[in-house]
């Protein structure tokens, strides 16, 4: 079956017409068809979607987000030991179609979700910085966090406006989380040290495998070494690390390869952590990847997270700081440990 090319279709809210951000985007795709809906529900959140099926061949949908601008972070994500940990969700759904990825078990619909009013997500991380629990830590936000924001930014350049956004509001701290080499998109732009730009890494066998889409390693560390050598605050996430066969000897190679390219001195952190996720999206990603070697591997449940035991976890947490360490303190690594 012929597919249609990624983006021949675009849903559009009646109310996120006006916007300039879905301006920007329907004049980035005019040949797209484009398909008035009254509520992004209708399209994104319909019953007996094929996932799998729309990820050979997604359509964009635009929105007008009405609440919900930040949620407190996941207990599965790390905080570095920042009270005030929040994420946003700018963009639903990713380029990429990582095997491992939370969202195939969160959305029905493998299309992404872009949310046009921008301006609404700035008010309320201001409310929310006036309002933060700890008002001695800045509030620490993931924008990156349902999406690979950097990815999308030849299509909506939210990671741009961001920055900008940080760099004029004091006591917010951005993490931007990527497997994308679109560092050229805002390598013009000033460092400011309210944003980190955070690298996934995974060992070429793992991301030849399992991150499908995505760049290989060799690209991801040029992409970084390249933000460091202007200046950025470069976090290196070896993180989720897989258990697949000979992962000690692929992610040791990862790690050698690493530093070969990146100068170790430079690196702001280091993040490391098993593959884990909330129990509920596991059980659908299982449905859609019932195929799948890697999601019926025989992971525990402890209360609402599906993990490796505590003894593989901790394997993974011994080997890895073991390895980094000969190029990176120890203080500057982070490990996501069991729940």
């Amino acid at each position: 079956m012929k597919l249609n090319p990624n983006f021949s279709h675009i849903y559009i809210e009646e109310n996120a017409i006006p916007y300039k951000w879905a301006q920007r985007i329907l004049a980035r795709f005019p040949k797209a068809t484009v398909i008035h809906i009254s509520d992004y529900k209708e399209v994104f959140g319909r019953s007996g979607q094929n996932f799998r099926l729309q990820k050979a061949s997604m359509k964009l949908i635009l929105a007008v987000k009405k609440d919900g601008f930040l949620y407190p972070g996941s207990p599965n994500a790390q905080n570095f030991g920042l009270t005030n940990f929040y994420y946003n969700a700018l963009i639903l759904n990713c380029l990429y179609d990582c095997t491992y990825c939370y969202l195939q078990g969160m959305y029905t619909s493998g299309n992404p979700l872009l949310f046009v009013n921008l301006e609404d997500y700035f008010t309320a991380t201001n409310k929310a910085l006036h309002r933060r629990e700890d008002p001695y830590s800045p509030l620490y936000l993931a924008i990156s966090y349902d999406t690979d924001l950097l990815a999308f930014e030849s299509i909506i350049p939210y990671c741009r406006e961001w920055i900008q956004f940080a760099r004029n509001t004091p006591e917010l701290l951005i993490e931007i989380r990527t497997k994308s080499v679109n560092y050229g998109s805002i390598k013009d732009l000033e460092p400011t040290d309210q944003v980190i730009l955070a690298w996934t890494l995974s060992p070429a066998s793992v991301a030849g495998t399992y991150e499908q889409g995505a760049p290989p390693l060799i690209h991801r560390l040029q992409a970084a070494q390249r933000a460091i050598d202007n200046g950025w605050q470069v976090r290196l996430c070896f993180d989720p690390v897989l258990r697949t066969d000979d992962w000690l000897e692929h992610y040791s190679d990862c790690i050698e390869e690493t530093f070969k390219v990146i100068k170790a001195d430079s690196v702001h952190d280091v993040t490391i952590g098993g593959f884990r996720l909330s129990s509920d999206h596991f059980k659908e990603m299982r449905s859609v990847r019932h195929d799948s070697a890697l999601l019926h591997y025989p992971y525990k449940r402890k209360g609402n997270v599906v993990s490796y035991s505590e003894t593989e976890n901790a394997e993974i947490n011994e080997f890895m700081i073991e390895k980094l360490k000969m190029y990176i303190p120890k203080d500057r690594i982070a490990a996501w440990t069991s729940l």
